[in-house]
């Protein structure tokens, strides 16, 4: 890439984008969905080449570098010029995790530049329509953004922001090698906004090479002493490296291969799955919200697991299963709803950050999740002496009562209403989630 600017600082920006890619190429060593590339469309359209690489730091911080060159034009004799190298490195925070949805971040900025009768957008830089500008800039700004997914390795990010910085340039008349009239510095405001087409590189894993042992050659020995007791002899066997998914589910239990899937019915007792995964919701409420409890570190790791499998190559998601729940407490057809509400919630929450379509889903609406209440009245007894005779008549209600207002009716009037209490404190609140969530995989033929 040669520059046609005659100083020596633009050698020196030369430099810096040739360490913008070297640092490309590194990044793309790095694990599976932790890197992006990306290009800004708005760039683009000032016929400026330009290209980011993100890499993931942790759940909710990311860090970047943009890189930007505008050549033209490449006839000297023209007056009219943008011609203009930039640097960029940013630092994002992700609201939810990386690469998905609301960011906010700062960045630095340098640039060279040459420009000349130019009019920019919205009245800016009006000085430079007519004059010729060369210099260097420096700036510092904050800005925020969206991301949307729209495919498996794809999202669109859109993003608005400022920039504070000094410059300081030398003024020529335009047109070729035009007179120079001056030097000048001076501190300036810049707005910053960006249409990104982004790529999520597809991690694979890497091949591992077994060291090879040397043979020591075999020497023949002659016995001259009685022949000793062996000694018991130690085999260590050196271990295969897992792939990808093996590991994957060692980190998020949550996935599981698709012949371990099951259709849900209401007979089942959901809670005793160790590798499911629940998100809680206040009494009544069908939204998600992430500050409740421990859910947003569960939304993490549902968000975080769907992501990662969405990037091997060798594997593909099946199946995202989600059983709604509510707790008895209530009317029939309002827990229905409930329970319904909350299992379109996560749904929703899953697609908003992820390119899911509806077919992956089996989403069921499990209503009053009697089958788990009675697995944990059963324990309760086990657990607790004081209360176990009146929490026995509670089982025996389940049982015998197949109408469930009916049975709800009879709970409540246990001595005197407080059984109930002590099963409103003790037991119902691990009821009101969206129960039962596991993430379903097969292997691609």
């Amino acid at each position: 890439m040669k520059l046609n600017y005659n100083d020596k600082k633009s050698r020196v920006a030369a430099k810096i984008v040739i360490l913008a890619m070297l640092f490309c190429g590194m990044s793309s060593e790095v694990s599976a969905q932790q890197v992006t590339i990306s290009n800004n469309l708005l760039y683009d359209a000032w016929l400026t080449p330009n290209l980011r690489v993100g890499v993931r730091l942790a759940p909710h911080w990311s860090a970047g570098l943009t890189a930007g060159y505008n050549p033209w034009p490449s006839d000297e004799n023209k007056s009219r010029k943008w011609k203009h190298l930039l640097v960029s490195p940013s630092v994002r925070y992700w609201t939810d995790s990386v690469n998905v949805r609301h960011f906010f971040g700062v960045n630095l900025i340098y640039s060279h530049y040459n420009v000349a009768d130019v009019k920019f957008p919205f009245g800016l830089y009006k000085s430079v329509r007519d004059e010729r500008r060369q210099g260097d800039l420096g700036a510092l700004g904050v800005f925020y953004g969206y991301s949307w997914p729209i495919a498996r390795h794809w999202n669109i990010e859109a993003l608005i922001g400022a920039a504070v910085g000094y410059t300081k340039y030398n003024r020529y008349e335009c047109g070729h090698c035009g007179t120079k009239i001056g030097e000048d510095k001076k501190w300036f405001v810049m707005p910053q906004a960006a249409i990104n087409i982004v790529f999520n590189l597809p991690g694979r894993p890497k091949k591992v090479v077994e060291p090879v042992q040397p043979i020591e050659p075999v020497q023949s020995v002659v016995e001259t002493e009685p022949v000793k007791k062996a000694e018991p002899v130690e085999i260590i066997v050196d271990t295969v490296p897992a792939d990808p998914i093996t590991l994957l589910c060692e980190e998020y239990p949550v996935l599981a291969p698709i012949h371990e899937y099951k259709p849900y019915d209401r007979s089942q007792v959901l809670r005793r799955d160790q590798r499911a995964l629940f998100v809680y919701f206040p009494m009544g409420k069908t939204s998600i919200q992430p500050e409740w409890r421990d859910n947003q570190r569960t939304l993490d790791q549902i968000v975080e697991a769907t992501k990662k499998l969405l990037a091997l190559d060798d594997t593909q998601l099946c199946k995202i299963q989600i059983v709604g729940l509510a707790s008895f407490d209530g009317g029939v057809k309002l827990n229905e709803k409930i329970a319904q509400g909350r299992a379109d919630a996560l749904k929703k929450y899953i697609q908003d950050r992820l390119a899911v379509s509806d077919d992956q889903f089996d989403v069921s609406y499990g209503g009053e999740d009697w089958a788990d209440f009675r697995d944990q009245v059963a324990e309760a007894i086990a657990n607790d002496s004081d209360h176990a005779a009146a929490l026995q008549k509670v089982i025996d209600i389940i049982d015998r009562e197949p109408d469930l207002a009916r049975r709800e009716q009879q709970i409540r009037k246990l001595n005197g209403g407080h059984t109930f209490q002590y099963i409103k404190e003790q037991l119902l609140a691990d009821q009101r989630n969206s129960g039962y969530l596991r993430i379903y995989f097969d292997y691609n033929k």
